[in-house]
């Protein structure tokens, strides 16, 4: 869908621009997906069964016998990468670790590829400045809410930073939750620049307008 709306936009004669996302979705764009099979409903489900009938360890297990590396490297609540490897390994009989993604540009495209970095102190001041932001603007009341309307902590969205603090630090205090989400975005962050600074070719700038605007005149006068 990307590579269509880009193909669009370039007969049109506009410049296309991606701006935000995963770092993986990033990636996938830049340098093509996986060699990994795609998703079978009809396997997903499956896996899905037994993680509920079974538990999570009983997945590990069966993961750690054809990929122990990855059963190990994989995080005990991270249930989504569990099971998609689980899938992997059921559809193909080999270790999902050996499914890497590509690792160069594709050509079809000639990229630019700008990463903003901030000093670590001035990026941490703007995180608790967001997350006192967000708790002032209603964050809690809008947590409880969607907790009254059926929204547990097994839903995909309440287990995003921001929410996920709610369960996890159930009758604590406002304060003692809004530091759990600053310092868990911060740790995101930082997994997030380490995810990035692997990406083949970005350049790293500060935030400013005036530099981001030289590095795109500079690209599209090349010959």
């Amino acid at each position: 869908m990307a590579d269509e709306t880009c193909d669009r936009l370039s007969q049109k004669g506009v410049l296309p621009i991606l701006s935000g996302g995963t770092g993986f979705y990033l990636r996938s764009f830049v340098c093509g997906p996986s060699s990994a099979p795609q998703a079978n409903p009809a396997l997903r489900a499956e896996v899905a069964a037994d993680l509920a009938a079974k538990g999570p360890e009983a997945l590990r297990e069966e993961l750690s016998r054809i990929d122990p590396w990855l059963s190990q490297k994989i995080k005990p609540k991270d249930h989504y990468r569990l099971t998609r490897a689980v899938e992997i390994a059921r559809a193909t009989r080999r270790p999902p670790s050996e499914f890497t993604p590509a690792e160069t540009p594709r050509p079809r495209y000639d990229f630019l590829i700008l990463g903003i970095e901030r000093p670590k102190e001035a990026l941490k001041e703007r995180i608790y400045a967001r997350v006192e932001s967000m708790m002032r603007r209603g964050l809690a009341e809008e947590a409880a809410r969607l907790a009254e309307k059926g929204y547990g902590p097994e839903c995909p969205g309440m287990k995003a930073i921001g929410y996920r603090e709610f369960f996890e630090l159930s009758g604590e205090s406002e304060s003692a939750i809004a530091q759990a989400i600053a310092m868990n975005t911060l740790h995101y962050a930082k997994r997030q620049m380490t995810f990035l600074k692997a990406l083949p070719g970005i350049q790293w700038i500060e935030p400013d307008a005036d530099l981001l605007a030289t590095r795109a005149a500079d690209f599209l006068s090349r010959p």
